[in-house]
């Protein structure tokens, strides 16, 4: 059932659908732009008079994690035409986090700049935003942000939980750590090979509580989607119902003309904050939290994150960060149960797109496995999952997951061993003559968003296999790199600024002591000042061989992980283009 939207400033109606300026025109222009149409088959009755919703479909056979959006285009479209709606679908970019190198977060502007020229410059009255893996998600909603126009989120939804041996294997956090078995030598090459064909099982996103989980959990608690859509799995039916009544609203939202500004406001973003903390979500939706506040203009400072860290409980129990999967979590209660936990401490008035407020839309949930989801009179961290650290070796910030860190190291001082990129890494981390042991940190630099180039999620670094076989388990790693969200382990991550830039993180040499408190949030490197000075003189930054096309423009544009690495020129919303006479210029 649709329900009215109340308290918006709203300036749309059915007298200003943006797509009456292409059809109800009686010049040349709205001739050709009818009889085009008519090419395609569509009657008169098809489109006059209705409002136009454009469905931005990221759907590719080299992501498998949104090879399914093609089905899930037809329930919208069903919904669509059920409200009284004109559907029209159209591909545009997509980004898939396990083929496409060296990473997607160097493509997502790009898709976030496909996905709003497309909304802008067509006929559109709203859009429905299909999306999946990693950076599908943000990318749409940055352009949808920018272009403006009535949008409604559906996220993919997560593959099924894998199966392996009597475990229950979650991409990619079972990944990695079944590597350093195999690594130490705990597991075999036939073992692996098992795995590697147990572990996916369905399309859809990863099943932990990675960036693509997160950020769909994000997407809802922002009030982009229908309540309770992140955490169906990707091949549960009830996925391809929630895509219909996502049709069914995306013709109410054109009507009415709520737009994605009126959905994102600085309340709505605390509530996300909120909510990333008690999921123990992933590092990269800071990022991508930051660029969506850039785009709709709120002020939303590194440090909130860290703030309301403390007073947000982890209720969550997925991996990295647990011991379950997505299905899991759907079926303890999903996101509204986790919701209704800290709804104490969320704004309940903010709109969503579903059109009430997001106390009705988390009214009444319940947890089901406790197991999965805590009580936050009984959570599983009393304080949140992420924080950020500030320091002489990270003055712009930097973000930790403490939640999936050993404890021992979260207090540490030790001296640092320095990669100067991964190629670097990749050559000496097995060397029986690196010179590391279990207090040592591990440093890697120029692979912040200049430097990779686009921030490649190389900040997990392998412990070194003569340091697994003896038992070592974790160790305090830091670098100017995101990590995926399926990771674990004492990972600094986002060091601002990065060393490719001239950050602090390009002076570090071999053995400088580094000390981290993450009680006191700080992250030092303790070398004097004369020192760093003298270091400073002789450093050159290092040459990026992109000196063309898009690589060029992203490393000239981009801004630094502390402003969401977007490109200084998106900040901010476009005029929405409207129709002007073209056939008679």
């Amino acid at each position: 059932m649709t329900r009215t939207f109340r308290n918006l400033p709203l300036d749309g109606g059915n007298g200003d659908l943006r797509s009456r300026q292409w059809f109800e025109r009686r010049d040349p222009d709205g001739f050709l732009h009818r009889s085009w149409l008519k090419a395609e088959g569509f009657s008169d009755d098809s489109f006059r008079g209705r409002p136009v919703i454009g469905i931005c479909n990221s759907w590719s056979e080299l992501v498998n994690c949104n090879v399914h959006l093609r089905g899930l285009a037809e329930s919208v479209k069903r919904g669509v035409l059920q409200a009284g709606g004109f559907p029209l679908e159209f591909g545009v970019m997509s980004l898939g986090e396990a083929l496409m190198k060296p990473t997607t977060m160097l493509y997502r502007n790009l898709m976030a700049m496909d996905v709003e020229e497309s909304i802008r410059s067509n006929p559109l009255d709203g859009v429905v935003l299909l999306t999946g893996c990693d950076k599908t998600n943000p990318a749409s909603i940055m352009g949808a942000a920018s272009a403006d126009v009535p949008a409604i989120v559906v996220t993919g939804g997560p593959m099924l939980n894998g199966h392996w041996r009597g475990q229950q294997l979650g991409s990619c956090s079972d990944c990695w750590h079944l590597h350093e078995e195999l690594r130490a030598g705990r597991i075999t090459e036939q073992d692996w090979s098992e795995i590697e064909n147990a572990l996916s099982r369905s399309h859809g996103h990863c099943m932990t509580m990675g960036t693509a989980s997160t950020m769909a959990c994000v997407t809802e608690a922002l009030g982009l989607t229908l309540p309770g859509g992140a955490a169906i799995p990707a091949v549960d039916s009830r996925r391809a119902a929630l895509a219909e009544a996502a049709g069914r609203q995306s013709v109410e939202l054109a009507v009415r003309g709520v737009k994605p500004s009126h959905i994102l406001t600085r309340e709505a973003f605390e509530n996300a904050i909120r909510v990333l903390h008690a999921i123990g979500g992933s590092t990269n939706a800071i990022l991508h939290l930051l660029a969506y506040a850039g785009r709709v203009g709120v002020d939303l400072p590194l440090g909130l994150f860290d703030e309301l860290c403390t007073s947000t409980p982890r209720l969550v129990s997925l991996k990295p960060s647990g011991d379950y999967l997505m299905e899991d979590f759907y079926y303890a209660g999903g996101l509204p149960a986790v919701m209704a936990q800290i709804a104490d401490l969320l704004h309940l008035d903010v709109p969503t797109v579903a059109g009430g407020t997001l106390g009705e839309a988390i009214a009444g949930a319940e947890i089901v496995n406790p197991a999965v989801i805590a009580r936050a009179d009984a959570p599983f961290d009393e304080g949140g999952s992420l924080v950020v650290l500030r320091g002489s070796l990270c003055p712009g910030g930097a973000v930790m997951k403490i939640s999936a860190a050993d404890p021992k190291l979260l207090q540490h001082e030790g001296r640092a061993i320095v990669f100067d990129g991964i190629e670097d890494l990749a050559a000496r981390v097995d060397d029986p003559g690196l010179d590391i042991d279990a207090s040592s940190v591990m440093v890697l630099r120029n692979g912040g968003p200049v430097g990779g180039p686009g921030m490649p999620e190389w900040g997990h670094l392998p412990i070194p296999a003569r340091l697994l076989k003896a038992g070592v388990t974790d160790l305090l790693r830091i670098s100017d790199a995101r990590m995926s969200g399926t990771s674990y382990g004492a990972v600094v991550l986002h060091v601002t600024p990065e060393a490719a830039v001239g950050g602090p993180l390009a002076l570090v040499e071999d053995g400088d002591p580094i000390r981290l408190d993450v009680r006191g949030r700080s992250l030092d490197l303790l070398v004097d000042e004369a020192e760093l000075a003298r270091r400073r003189r002789s450093w050159q930054p290092p040459d990026s061989g992109d000196e063309r096309g898009y690589r060029s423009l992203y490393r000239e544009r981009v801004l630094q992980a502390d402003q969401g690495c977007d490109f200084d020129f998106l900040r901010g919303r476009s005029p929405v283009v409207e129709e002007s006479v073209t056939y008679l210029a």
